[in-house]
Protein backbone atom coordinates (compact mmCIF):
# COMPACT_ATOMS: atom_id res chain seq x y z
CA UNK A 1 0.00 0.00 0.00
CA UNK A 2 1.39 3.44 -0.78
CA UNK A 3 2.00 6.17 2.20
CA UNK A 4 2.77 9.59 1.74
CA UNK A 5 5.76 10.38 3.42
CA UNK A 6 6.37 11.72 6.74
CA UNK A 7 6.26 15.80 7.05
CA UNK A 8 9.63 17.13 7.45
CA UNK A 9 9.52 20.61 8.42
CA UNK A 10 13.56 21.50 7.32
CA UNK A 11 12.79 19.81 3.35
CA UNK A 12 9.65 22.42 3.58
CA UNK A 13 11.89 25.16 4.62
CA UNK A 14 13.89 24.17 1.76
CA UNK A 15 11.12 23.91 -0.78
CA UNK A 16 10.46 27.51 0.26
CA UNK A 17 14.03 28.89 -0.61
CA UNK A 18 13.80 26.89 -4.00
CA UNK A 19 10.34 28.92 -5.37
CA UNK A 20 12.73 32.22 -3.73
CA UNK A 21 15.64 31.62 -5.33
CA UNK A 22 13.96 30.89 -8.83
CA UNK A 23 12.13 34.49 -8.13
CA UNK A 24 15.65 35.91 -7.18
CA UNK A 25 17.65 35.10 -10.32
CA UNK A 26 15.01 35.22 -12.60
CA UNK A 27 15.09 39.36 -11.85
CA UNK A 28 17.44 41.54 -14.96
CA UNK A 29 17.55 44.37 -12.27
CA UNK A 30 20.53 44.14 -9.94
CA UNK A 31 19.22 46.13 -7.30
CA UNK A 32 15.62 43.63 -7.02
CA UNK A 33 18.11 40.65 -7.31
CA UNK A 34 19.69 41.21 -4.23
CA UNK A 35 16.64 42.50 -2.15
CA UNK A 36 15.28 39.07 -2.92
CA UNK A 37 18.40 37.75 -2.48
CA UNK A 38 18.44 38.49 1.11
CA UNK A 39 14.59 37.29 2.01
CA UNK A 40 16.28 34.14 0.15
CA UNK A 41 19.38 33.83 2.28
CA UNK A 42 17.15 34.15 5.43
CA UNK A 43 15.08 31.06 4.45
CA UNK A 44 18.92 29.50 3.62
CA UNK A 45 20.01 30.09 6.79
CA UNK A 46 17.01 28.64 8.97
CA UNK A 47 17.10 25.40 6.65
CA UNK A 48 20.79 24.77 6.84
CA UNK A 49 20.76 25.47 10.68
CA UNK A 50 17.43 23.15 10.97
CA UNK A 51 19.70 20.24 9.32
CA UNK A 52 22.91 20.35 11.11
CA UNK A 53 24.84 21.83 8.48
CA UNK A 54 26.44 24.89 10.32
CA UNK A 55 28.96 26.06 7.83
CA UNK A 56 26.17 26.30 5.23
CA UNK A 57 24.55 27.92 8.34
CA UNK A 58 27.42 30.39 8.45
CA UNK A 59 27.60 31.44 4.78
CA UNK A 60 23.88 31.79 4.07
CA UNK A 61 23.53 33.59 7.41
CA UNK A 62 26.53 35.77 6.48
CA UNK A 63 25.07 36.33 3.00
CA UNK A 64 22.11 37.98 4.69
CA UNK A 65 24.30 40.80 5.38
CA UNK A 66 26.52 40.91 2.99
CA UNK A 67 24.02 40.93 0.22
CA UNK A 68 22.19 43.88 2.07
CA UNK A 69 25.04 46.00 2.11
CA UNK A 70 26.07 45.41 -1.18
CA UNK A 71 22.53 46.89 -2.07
CA UNK A 72 24.40 50.25 -0.40
CA UNK A 73 27.70 49.96 -1.31
CA UNK A 74 30.41 48.14 -3.92
CA UNK A 75 33.83 48.68 -1.94
CA UNK A 76 36.20 46.44 -2.53
CA UNK A 77 37.52 46.55 0.83
CA UNK A 78 33.58 45.72 2.77
CA UNK A 79 34.40 42.93 -0.25
CA UNK A 80 37.20 41.31 0.88
CA UNK A 81 36.87 42.05 4.79
CA UNK A 82 33.76 39.71 4.52
CA UNK A 83 35.28 37.38 2.72
CA UNK A 84 37.71 37.06 5.29
CA UNK A 85 35.14 36.33 7.69
CA UNK A 86 33.82 34.21 5.78
CA UNK A 87 37.04 32.05 5.35
CA UNK A 88 38.12 32.60 9.16
CA UNK A 89 34.77 31.32 10.51
CA UNK A 90 34.30 29.22 8.08
CA UNK A 91 37.66 27.32 9.28
CA UNK A 92 35.82 27.65 12.75
CA UNK A 93 33.20 25.50 12.19
CA UNK A 94 34.34 23.00 9.21
CA UNK A 95 33.65 19.41 10.76
CA UNK A 96 34.89 17.96 7.54
CA UNK A 97 36.50 18.80 4.03
CA UNK A 98 32.93 19.06 2.43
CA UNK A 99 32.31 21.69 4.38
CA UNK A 100 34.80 23.90 2.53
CA UNK A 101 31.74 23.80 -0.45
CA UNK A 102 29.47 26.41 0.98
CA UNK A 103 32.39 28.42 2.22
CA UNK A 104 34.15 28.51 -1.45
CA UNK A 105 30.59 29.42 -2.69
CA UNK A 106 30.08 32.21 -0.62
CA UNK A 107 33.39 33.61 -0.88
CA UNK A 108 32.90 33.55 -4.17
CA UNK A 109 29.49 35.13 -4.18
CA UNK A 110 30.31 38.12 -2.00
CA UNK A 111 33.27 38.55 -5.01
CA UNK A 112 30.35 38.71 -7.44
CA UNK A 113 27.88 40.92 -5.35
CA UNK A 114 30.31 43.67 -4.52
CA UNK A 115 32.35 43.87 -7.47
CA UNK A 116 30.41 42.83 -10.45
CA UNK A 117 26.92 43.58 -11.90
CA UNK A 118 25.50 42.62 -15.02
CA UNK A 119 26.74 39.62 -17.36
CA UNK A 120 30.03 38.71 -15.04
CA UNK A 121 28.10 39.04 -11.66
CA UNK A 122 26.07 36.00 -12.84
CA UNK A 123 28.35 34.19 -14.42
CA UNK A 124 30.45 34.07 -10.98
CA UNK A 125 27.38 33.12 -9.57
CA UNK A 126 26.83 30.34 -11.55
CA UNK A 127 30.49 29.38 -10.55
CA UNK A 128 29.56 29.22 -6.65
CA UNK A 129 26.11 27.84 -7.60
CA UNK A 130 28.41 24.37 -8.31
CA UNK A 131 29.69 24.72 -5.25
CA UNK A 132 26.46 24.95 -3.18
CA UNK A 133 24.83 22.21 -5.28
CA UNK A 134 27.60 19.66 -4.10
CA UNK A 135 27.42 20.75 -0.78
CA UNK A 136 23.23 20.77 -0.46
CA UNK A 137 23.38 17.08 -2.51
CA UNK A 138 26.19 15.84 0.08
CA UNK A 139 23.73 17.08 3.40
CA UNK A 140 20.63 15.74 1.68
CA UNK A 141 18.77 18.90 1.29
CA UNK A 142 16.25 17.91 -1.70
CA UNK A 143 14.48 21.67 -1.82
CA UNK A 144 18.43 23.70 -2.13
CA UNK A 145 19.93 20.68 -4.28
CA UNK A 146 16.44 21.59 -7.03
CA UNK A 147 17.02 25.14 -6.33
CA UNK A 148 20.49 25.45 -7.61
CA UNK A 149 20.60 22.80 -10.78
CA UNK A 150 17.18 25.19 -11.64
CA UNK A 151 19.51 28.36 -10.83
CA UNK A 152 22.21 26.99 -12.96
CA UNK A 153 19.56 26.84 -16.06
CA UNK A 154 17.47 30.18 -15.02
CA UNK A 155 20.79 32.25 -14.33
CA UNK A 156 22.29 31.16 -18.07
CA UNK A 157 18.69 31.73 -19.02
CA UNK A 158 19.21 35.46 -17.57
CA UNK A 159 22.96 35.83 -18.93
CA UNK A 160 21.22 34.98 -22.45
CA UNK A 161 18.62 37.28 -21.92
CA UNK A 162 21.24 40.47 -20.85
CA UNK A 163 23.46 39.48 -23.47
CA UNK A 164 20.57 39.59 -26.05
CA UNK A 165 19.55 42.70 -25.01
CA UNK A 166 23.42 44.60 -25.48
CA UNK A 167 23.33 43.13 -28.41
CA UNK A 168 20.10 45.25 -29.34
CA UNK A 169 21.83 48.42 -27.71
CA UNK A 170 25.11 47.79 -29.96
CA UNK A 171 27.04 47.29 -26.69
CA UNK A 172 30.12 44.32 -26.95
CA UNK A 173 31.40 43.78 -23.25
CA UNK A 174 30.15 41.27 -20.30
CA UNK A 175 28.89 44.00 -17.80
Amino acid sequence: MFSLPEFDLAQAVGMLSFFLGILCFYQKDDTRLKITMVIMCISHAVHFAMMGAMAACLGASLAIVRTWLSIKTSSSLVAYGFMAITLVFGLIVMERWTDMLPIAGSIIGTYAIFLLEGIKMRIAFLVGAGCWLLNNLLIGSIGLSLLESVLIVVNLTTIFRLSKDQTKKGESDLS
